[in-house]
């Protein structure tokens, strides 16, 4: 896995050091470092320093002053961890972040890595609606020809079959998340998403 800095890498695995969840170890030309790290979690903002990492924004100082750190470090915007001092790990971005009522960070990208392992899955979205984590998920069509023969079904005849499948989908990701993470609703999104040129979910149409 990589992790990257626009277009340069600060941290990736081989296949002999894959770690469960993990980006890979920072590379040694690089100063890696966590801000303002949650006191429980140790999650925090990914701040990085090197050679490699760009300077700034082209003729842009106050959009420059408000990427870096007076002391000279990028503020990525990734939300993560490091063990064993260079191992990185990814959690989300700083910007999706949702407050839990009870006060802990929920991390949307994480419970969307959980909906995505079923296969029934092509892409997902997790939001907070009413103090509650809801999802919509963009389902596989050739898994519903194949699993559920839904092309020999009427529209209407189809409704309580992919209702199943969607309370199976929400069970199978809640058994991976914390309580506090766990979805309470979700709901089929019939078209993919809409998509920014980097093909990132424009979360904000779906608010």
């Amino acid at each position: 896995m990589l992790c990257q800095v626009f277009k340069e890498l600060i941290a990736g695995s081989t296949p002999k050091n894959i770690r469960f969840r993990g980006t890979g170890q920072t590379l040694a030309n690089l100063e890696v470092r966590i801000a303002n790290p949650d006191p429980k979690t140790k999650i925090g903002e990914i701040e990085v320093k090197g050679d490699t990492v760009m300077l700034g924004y082209y003729k842009d100082s106050l959009r420059t002053a408000e990427a870096f750190t007076p002391d000279g470090f990028f503020k990525t915007g990734d939300l993560g961890i490091l063990r064993k001092g260079r191992d990185l790990y990814i959690f989300g971005r700083s910007k999706n972040v949702i407050v839990a009522s009870s006060g802990e960070n929920i991390y949307p990208e994480e419970i969307e890595s959980k909906l995505n392992e079923h296969e029934a899955v092509l892409e997902s979205l997790a939001l907070e609606s009413g103090g509650q984590i809801v999802a919509r998920v963009f389902l596989n069509p050739e898994y519903l020809e194949k699993h559920l023969h839904l092309d020999k079904m009427g529209s209407l005849a189809s409704e309580p079959a992919i209702q199943r499948l969607l309370e199976e989908i929400k069970a199978q990701a809640n058994q991976n998340l914390s309580a506090f993470s766990r979805i309470r609703k979700i709901s089929e999104q019939k078209e993919p998403f809409e998509k920014t040129a980097t093909q990132k979910i424009k979360r904000f149409l779906y608010q």
